[in-house]
């Protein structure tokens, strides 16, 4: 079994606050009515974040130890891997992925997944840090060296993992946002 560096940090992580609150309610289309699911959300601290924008937030994630300190019953935490997501068909209106799709096995499944249980009209959004900024780079080496098995993607290679849907990316400060309507 591999160590699990999420929940190893997952104390720490708990603690630190989502910084972009207004810059992805911009890119998500928020407030909006129904459900969001954030796929890979850790302890929830982006979904805490912009809770009060919808009606209801539910938080995807393979590390018990990140779940398990998810704030409740704000959030509804499901235990599950990116690639093979629990959910029917066309169960969100959005759908966010923060700083995480570098650290998924499989990107091209994850995206099917995503897109697949994301409603039609939907909005999925994936922010990752921009692999072509230098101080990002070095994070890359830091999580590799640290055996994360990160790979991060370029925004036009996240973009190119959507074969559907109208697609858009925008870059600020060493972050990039993919953003997918359905």
């Amino acid at each position: 079994m591999d160590f699990d560096h999420f929940s190893f940090i997952a104390p720490l992580y708990a603690r630190v606050t989502y910084s972009k609150t207004d810059a992805m309610r911009e890119v998500a289309s928020l407030p909006a009515q129904g459900r969001l699911l954030d796929v890979g959300g850790g302890t929830g601290r982006v979904a805490s974040a912009i809770r009060e924008f919808v009606d209801e937030i539910v938080l995807a994630d393979v590390s018990f130890g990140m779940l398990a300190r998810a704030p409740r019953p704000a959030l509804t935490p499901v235990c599950g891997v990116s690639e093979l997501l629990p959910f029917p068909d066309s169960s969100f209106e959005r759908i966010i992925m923060v700083d995480a799709l570098h650290h998924v096995e499989n990107h091209s499944r994850t995206a099917d997944e995503m897109f697949r249980v994301l409603k039609p009209g939907g909005i999925l959004v994936i922010e990752e840090p921009d692999i072509r900024a230098f101080g990002v780079k070095l994070i890359a080496i830091a999580e590799k060296l640290l055996l994360m098995r990160s790979h991060f993607l370029a925004p036009d290679a996240i973009m190119k993992l959507f074969s559907n849907g109208e697609k858009e990316t925008k870059t600020a400060d060493g972050t990039a946002w993919v953003i997918i309507r359905k």
